[in-house]
């Protein structure tokens, strides 16, 4: 099994050791016959940066892949998902426990991922190192 996670793109622009490439991300089946016939079968344009030192190396409409290692989606996930759900999770419980209302202590559960997005949105330099596309030479 690859321990990495491709795409093809198209060079979108480039900036300051930014490149912006544009990915189609496609369901399974979106390439069945009957795709077009299906629910099922999606798909969704996605632009992501890629930080590179070489960026004059490419040029805007150039085809590329873009990877990432299993290992950064796995920590992608679970700083975007994992984290935040067991977050909401304990402080709904413990919210429960001091509130009567359900919905009040709803509220508050929201209420405890806005610290936890600012912290993500405050770290986003450090975590950008950690956590990004590169591109296949």
């Amino acid at each position: 099994m690859s321990q990495k996670i491709s795409h093809s793109g198209v060079v979108e622009s480039i900036l300051d050791g930014c490149v912006k490439v544009r990915i189609i991300q496609t369901s399974a089946c979106a390439a069945c016959k009957v795709a077009s016939h299906c629910n099922a079968a999606e798909s969704k344009v996605k632009i992501v940066d890629v930080f590179c030192c070489n960026s004059s190396d490419y040029s805007v409409g150039q085809d590329v892949t873009v990877w990432a290692s299993k290992n950064v989606a796995n920590r992608a996930l679970l700083l975007g998902f994992g984290v935040p759900f067991l977050l909401l999770v304990c402080v709904l419980m413990i919210a429960l426990r001091f509130v009567s209302e359900e919905g009040i202590a709803a509220l508050i559960a929201l209420g405890a991922l806005v610290p936890y997005y600012f912290a993500i949105w405050l770290m986003r330099d450090r975590i950008q190192r950690h956590i990004s596309f590169q591109i296949e030479d």
